[in-house]
């Protein structure tokens, strides 16, 4: 059975730090893109950032551009997100996500397989 398990949300004040990791079991993704997406209360879910399979190509939302930083390690089949300089407005549920296809990895059909999320909450 594959499963995606997130960790590393929590509480913290606007400005501060939170690195996120995915961890992987049940198959390996160490040939596949991962993602990470987020759904605020009352929004759809969207893209937060991805990395193709070998960690040479991320991808980034414009409003996490330059604070958010992708990065895997496929020896321990695990994908991480650091975020710093967090705002109120990145409060969500974060979401790691797996490709096996060849779609488009900026949007959510682009991906098979989900994690359970993880709460993100941004003080002001």
């Amino acid at each position: 059975q594959v499963q995606l398990v997130e960790s590393g949300g929590g509480l913290v004040q606007a400005g501060g730090s939170l690195r996120l990791s995915c961890a992987a079991s049940g198959r390996t993704f160490s040939r596949n893109a991962m993602g990470w997406f987020r759904r605020a209360p009352g929004k759809e879910r969207e893209f937060v950032s991805a990395i193709n399979w070998s960690g040479a190509s991320t991808y980034y939302a414009a409003s996490v551009k330059g604070r958010f930083t992708i990065s895997r390690d496929n020896a321990k089949n695990t994908v991480y997100l650091q975020m710093n300089s967090l705002k109120p407005e990145d409060t969500a549920v974060y979401y790691c996500a797996a490709s096996t296809s060849n779609y488009d990895i900026t949007q959510t059909i682009g991906y098979s397989y989900w994690g359970q999320g993880t709460q993100v909450t941004v003080s002001s």
